[in-house]
């Protein structure tokens, strides 16, 4: 066996154990390592689970046994949550004990800022490259929908298995987006938390979910890497058949003050990531919404160059935004021809409505069938690529007092309007996002928030992505056009 297959054999023994340790538990009050536990627990981890503690006992009912040798048998994988000073001898049983990887939830280390933090970081090191890989420490662990993995805290993620990877050395943001594709409509190959990233991190594990056929995109927050050649070197191989989503914390003095004493990272010049990533064809953002947004985007869009958009939907200063949202990533709103405004005009409400693109259909309460309509007329246009139907649905909350108060979701023809996106789609040939703002977020407003809500569940259901804002959109699509331009003038091979 090479040594890419046998890196892949360990890596699918920490993304799918089937014999997982869990090393300092405590069978009374709250610690990590009860958290995580529990957690593993509550998401349907259908492996073997021993919880360890030199007290003993017992917890969900499972026996606590007192050492990582009594566990009977091998184990696949381990998860740490100790005092720094005892994680390297635990992590030394582990390796004994046959496991191929290690999370190491605990603190303290060189990121601690101390030298007795960073010559527990470099034991764990030292153990690591005996035969054990380590994630962490300083971590929230690895989330595997499909291995019934999660992170801390992640009792409530989706088990529902997807095509994104995100590696990241934030525990915090690698939990924000896990729970953000539970409802933005992002399924999850894995997502990894390696914190100050002592054996795996940034440049191995992108050269493994490069390869990996569970994963078709990959995100990274990234905040230092190791060796910057060598991470230049993997990236631009990746992307040059995936796109990989880069979001670069600690670029400005500030944050790079701040990296460094939350990871032991060096944040490093901006001019020199920017032209990294730009040399590379990665998607560089500057927040983990748009790195959410943007992974919807390549999640549920053909990988395609885009050049013209049509947007549908109310508002005339919505479209100048638009404008200049797609400028900026060398797309257009193409007037549309004169005989497809007339049609269009034909069917929408007046006054107020405009047929040139932005199509503003001059009230949020046109029939879905109309709305559909008027997609398919402009998808006509060949320089139109890709719609966008923004949806003013929080406008519906003026409306109760004509139909008698019922609940507000009974007049909002939500299901109508999410087929009204998948029948453009099937019989007009072009993509069509859909984008849901809510300007109404008071405590009187909770029946807007839920039916916001249903209306994302029921554009997604349908495979049409929906965001909150139209320029998140048009950036995102942006992302998507401007990845594949790339590729297409460099000659690498186009995938989904």
């Amino acid at each position: 066996m090479n040594t890419t297959d046998r890196a892949a054999e360990t890596m699918e023994r920490i993304l799918n154990p089937r014999r997982v340790a869990v090393v300092g538990v405590t069978s009374s009050g709250f610690g990590f390592g009860s958290g995580i536990l529990s957690s593993l627990i509550s998401i349907g981890f259908d492996g073997e689970l021993f919880p360890v503690n030199p007290k003993g006992g017992s917890i969900h009912g499972l026996d606590i046994r007192t050492s990582v040798e009594a566990i009977p048998g091998d184990i696949d994988f381990a998860i740490i949550a100790l005092p720094a000073h005892l994680v390297p001898d635990a992590l030394e049983s582990c390796r004994r004990k046959g496991a191929a990887g290690a999370e190491i939830l605990s603190a303290g280390f060189r990121e601690s800022g101390t030298p007795e933090g960073a010559a527990l970081e470099e034991r764990v090191r030292a153990i690591a490259a005996r035969g054990i890989r380590v994630i962490g420490p300083n971590c929230f662990g690895v989330y595997s929908p499909r291995g019934g993995l999660t992170l801390l805290p992640g009792p409530a993620l989706s088990r529902e298995a997807g095509r994104f990877a995100f590696l990241s050395q934030s525990g915090g943001h690698t939990i924000d987006i896990a729970h953000m594709g539970t409802w933005h409509g992002i399924g999850f190959s894995a997502a990894i938390s390696f914190g100050n990233g002592a054996d795996l991190r940034e440049t191995e594990l992108l050269e493994y979910f490069g390869r990996d056929p569970q994963t078709d995109i990959i995100g990274m927050y990234i905040e230092g890497v190791d060796d910057g050649r060598c991470f230049y070197s993997r990236l631009r191989d990746v992307c040059a058949g995936k796109p990989v989503i880069v979001y670069k914390g600690g670029l400005s003095e500030a944050g790079g003050k701040a990296v460094a004493s939350h990871t032991a990272s060096m944040g490093g010049s901006r001019v020199i990531w920017d032209s990294l990533l730009r040399q590379c064809n990665a998607v560089s953002v500057d927040s983990i919404p748009a790195m959410a947004d943007t992974a919807l985007a390549f999640t549920r869009l053909p990988w395609r160059r885009y050049r013209g958009i049509s947007i549908v939907g109310g508002g005339g200063a919505l479209g100048v935004a638009a404008a200049d949202a797609a400028d900026a990533y060398g797309m257009e709103l193409p007037v549309l021809a004169a005989d497809l405004q007339e049609a269009i005009m034909a069917l929408l409400p007046k006054p107020g409505s405009s047929a040139a693109n932005p199509i503003d259909v001059a009230n949020p309460y046109v029939p879905a069938n109309i709305l559909r309509d008027v997609l398919l007329l402009a998808a006509r246009d060949e320089r139109v690529d890709i719609q966008v139907l923004v949806q003013l649905l929080y406008h519906y909350k003026a409306a109760l007092g004509m139909f008698s108060n019922p609940p507000l979701e009974e007049i909002v023809p939500v299901e109508a309007l999410a087929d009204a996106a998948r029948e453009a789609v099937d019989a007009g040939g072009k993509p069509v996002v859909a984008v849901l703002p809510n300007h109404l977020r008071g405590a009187d407003s909770m029946d807007v928030e839920k039916l916001m809500r249903s209306a994302r569940a029921a554009f997604l259901s349908r495979g049409i992505p929906v965001f909150d804002d139209l320029g998140s959109a048009v950036r995102s699509i942006g992302n998507v056009s401007r990845y594949m331009a790339v590729r297409e003038r460099r000659g690498n091979a186009v995938s989904p």
